[in-house]
């Protein structure tokens, strides 16, 4: 199972500070132990809706990333790069034009594009309650395909089961209904974003992590995709402070690797580097596996110890 993390420091609208790139490069060189290593970045279309771009800062997407665009293509690391749609109305041609723009300014960096984010999570903020999100994933990620080169893998995301989100059913269905050729057979693999204990406490998060998986396989096979399509753990973290603690939070982080390895995806993402504000008392803010100043928590040594243990597998 190959690892990775997002490097920014944002939750949301959640963020204290900007993120500090002379900090960021040594934790993850420490991380990575040399390794290939996954590097996850955002990047927003929000349409003509001015006031959420300036909610999650979104306003300068297309100008950089976190670090400098050499960074993500030496010392074995690889960008995934999530393109997502929030735009107040529905708008195809808008969309398509983005991910144009967005392909000519990173598309040389990217190893994983995700096309969309969570389209089944209906949410402010994520990409589920935005109109016309369908036709932007499953017109939007063929558009990208063609777009890049053959070594780039192309997929999307979706939200954890259902039963804690209170229902899919209609995006399924949609997906359901498409022929293989017209979709499926465009994508290289799915994400999932998994915070079984994210948001509210839970004891055992390892048969959590093994339910969602086994669920997102289930639901794939239903909308025609092959039973040996790539899982990826595109987002998956818990919180040191609100309802855990940083012991809590390695007891968790340990299941969630553990449980994913075992399902067997083939790629995990951790969110987050650092925390977006290790002030907050809401779970948003502590998700790192460093403080908002880059100290590091138990956690971090436990996420750097499993990489080099699941490397060696």
């Amino acid at each position: 199972m190959k690892f990775g993390i997002y490097v920014g420091s944002r939750a949301g609208a959640t963020c204290a500070g900007p993120p500090d790139p002379l900090r960021i490069g040594p934790l993850v060189d420490d991380l990575s132990g040399g390794k290939p290593f996954v590097i996850r970045e955002y990047v927003h279309w929000c349409g003509d809706n001015t006031a959420l771009e300036q909610e999650i800062d979104a306003s300068n997407d297309l100008d950089h990333l976190t670090m400098p665009d050499d960074w993500y293509v030496t010392g074995g690391r690889e960008l995934d790069l999530v393109l997502s749609y929030l735009p107040p109305v529905a708008d195809l041609d808008g969309w398509l034009d983005f991910i144009d723009r967005a392909l000519d300014r990173y598309g040389h960096l990217v190893r994983y594009l995700q096309v969309t984010l969570e389209a089944n999570f209906p949410i402010p903020l994520i990409d589920g309650s935005s109109p016309g999100v369908i036709a932007a994933l499953t017109q939007g990620l063929p558009h990208a395909r063609a777009r890049v080169r053959d070594d780039v893998k192309v997929g999307f995301s979706l939200a954890e089961p259902a039963e804690w989100l209170g229902g899919d059913d209609d995006f399924w269905k949609n997906l359901t209904s498409m022929p293989y050729a017209a979709f499926a057979a465009h994508v290289d693999y799915v994400g999932l974003g998994l915070y079984p204990d994210g948001f509210s406490p839970l004891d055992d998060v390892h048969a959590a992590t093994s339910h969602a998986l086994d669920h997102l396989r289930r639901r794939l096979a239903e909308a025609h995709f092959p039973a040996d399509l790539p899982l990826h753990i595109a987002e998956a973290g818990s919180p040191s402070g609100a309802h855990r603690t940083p012991a809590g939070q390695v007891s968790s982080l340990t299941a969630l690797i553990d449980a994913s390895a075992a399902a067997g995806a083939t790629q995990f993402e951790l969110f987050a580097l650092s925390d977006a504000d290790s002030d907050d008392e809401s779970p948003l803010g502590t998700f790192g596996l460093c403080t908002g100043d880059y100290l590091p928590k138990p956690a971090y040594e436990t996420y750097r110890s499993r990489v080099n243990l699941h490397d060696r597998v």
